[in-house]
């Protein structure tokens, strides 16, 4: 990783001619699902950061010739800064996500960082949208959310627990699909279990459940289980689980839930 030198993030910081601030959506990592908008911000960019695993994802010619700063996890704070640092100093920037920078993505910290440096009207902001990991993994199943779903992430670093399962135990008592990220992890290992239990009580044993892994990286895995069958074991961070809803059903390896078009 590139060290930037020590800037100054206050308001009245002088600057000439700030420059652009993308922040891009990759897509679920192939290089054919990374959108023409994206790839031609990145090819403009002169700057771009981002989590080592998903600067890898890049194609190596989109990042030939710029500067590269990579970093590791929980450093989300530390890119946003550097990002704006670079923008401010004139750089068109470009800090990626995976997925849709939008969706649990750097869209949201990076605005954060804008607001408190009063830099909003100072640098030229945008958000790149990508196409979704749910998108994406949805695709692989079939049609897994043709009506109501909710989406969910198991992860509490930071979002308290049990404020997860409210949200697991009314949505299942809503009657939506369930997609859930960041399902489980070395570090969590036991939150699934008891996230599934929790939709339990308001589903079926048999209701169909759709599990993603590397939807179109390396190593994809797409199989379908039921809420009483499914491996928790074999689910990681890698992996999208979608839970279906009272209408859900399994046609073999695809999941399709109703949107209830007349079909005579």
């Amino acid at each position: 990783m590139t060290h930037l030198p020590n800037a100054d993030h206050s308001p009245s910081a002088p600057v000439l001619s700030p420059g652009r601030l993308s922040v891009v959506g990759l897509g679920p990592g192939s290089p054919e699902l990374l959108t023409p908008q994206a790839r031609d911000i990145l090819e403009r960019s002169q700057a771009i950061l981002g989590y080592d695993v998903y600067i890898d994802l890049i194609p190596r010619e989109l990042l030939a010739g710029k500067q590269v700063l990579a970093s590791g996890m929980r450093r989300e704070v530390e890119r946003c800064n550097q990002a704006v640092d670079l923008a401010l100093a004139g750089v068109d920037t470009a800090l990626v996500s995976s997925g849709d920078a939008g969706i649990y993505g750097m869209a949201g910290p990076c605005l954060e960082i804008l607001e408190q440096r009063g830099a909003l009207d100072r640098v030229d902001f945008e958000v790149v949208p990508g196409i979704p990991a749910l998108a994406a993994a949805a695709a692989l199943l079939g049609a897994p959310l043709m009506h109501d779903f909710a989406v969910i992430s198991l992860s509490d670093l930071l979002t308290p627990w049990e404020r997860i399962l409210r949200r697991i135990d009314h949505a299942s008592q809503a009657d939506f699909v369930l997609v859930l990220y960041n399902p489980r992890s070395r570090g969590r290992d036991w939150q699934l279990a008891k996230a599934l239990e929790v939709a339990a009580e308001h589903l079926v044993p048999e209701t169909p459940v759709g599990l993603v892994r590397n939807a179109f990286r390396p190593g994809q895995e797409v199989s379908v289980w039921t809420l009483a069958t499914l491996p928790v074991d074999r689910v990681d961070m890698l992996s999208i689980l979608f839970i279906g809803n009272s209408q859900t059903r399994a046609l073999g390896a695809r999941l399709l839930t109703p949107r209830g078009y007349p079909l005579d």
